[in-house]
Parts: C-alpha cells; structure tokens; sequence
C-alpha cells in the first residue's frame, strides 16, 4: 500500500528553524505539504512537482523551501526557516496529481507531524 510518512517535527521558539521529512514508498511527480490547525482548514503550504518547479503559499514564501533528496527520489523535504507563531499546525505530507496548492489535487496523505512555535 502507499504510505506517506511525516517526522521532524517538533517545538521551537519563533526565528528558529526545523526541517521536515515525508518518507514514500514511491516517486511520485507530484507532492506537496499542508497544514492545519483546529481553528483553521488544511491549507497548502507547497507544492513541489516533478519539472522541478515548486509553488509556495505566500505566508511562507522566503522562509519555506521545499526539496526532494537526489539519492531517494521517493522522499520529500520542507525546511522551515524563520518560523513564527502562525506557523504552528500539524504538517501533512501529501501526494497526487496536480502541481497545485488545492487539497484537491492530492489523494493521499501521511499522518502528520506537529510542529510548535512559541513567543
């Protein structure tokens, strides 16, 4: 079966920086990551598509990077740099078939990671 598998997430303070992984078990040409918080609908944070080409929403533009390993083409990196409270949701790392930041285009999804940003 296909799995999608989130880790590094965690807590830190705002300005600091954690780089999160998505683990697949296939090469898929188009993934993305999302997130979402209890008082916000899932929202797609990037997109990175097999042209090479990734699309970022505009909060996290400059600060995001997304990035797929050369070695192990299956598995999807997101650095986050400069983090600040707003960035605080849980992570979901996501495959599919649009190059698009619309939930969607994606039809499967890990089962996410936390990430925690403090004053």
């Amino acid at each position: 079966a296909v799995q999608l598998v989130e880790s590094g997430g965690g807590s830190v303070q705002a300005g600091g920086a954690l780089r999160l992984s998505c683990a697949a078990t296939d090469n898929f040409v188009y993934m993305g990551w999302f997130r979402h918080t209890p008082v916000k609908e899932r929202e797609g944070v990037a997109t990175f598509c097999m042209s090479g080409g990734t699309t970022y929403a505009e909060s996290v533009k400059g600060r995001f990077t997304a990035s797929k390993d050369n070695a192990n083409k299956n598995n999807l990196y997101l650095q986050m740099n400069s983090l600040k409270p707003e960035d605080s949701a849980m992570y979901y790392c996501a495959a599919g078939w649009r190059c698009t930041l619309e939930e969607a285009g994606f039809d499967t999804w890990g089962q996410g990671t936390q990430v925690t940003v403090s004053t």
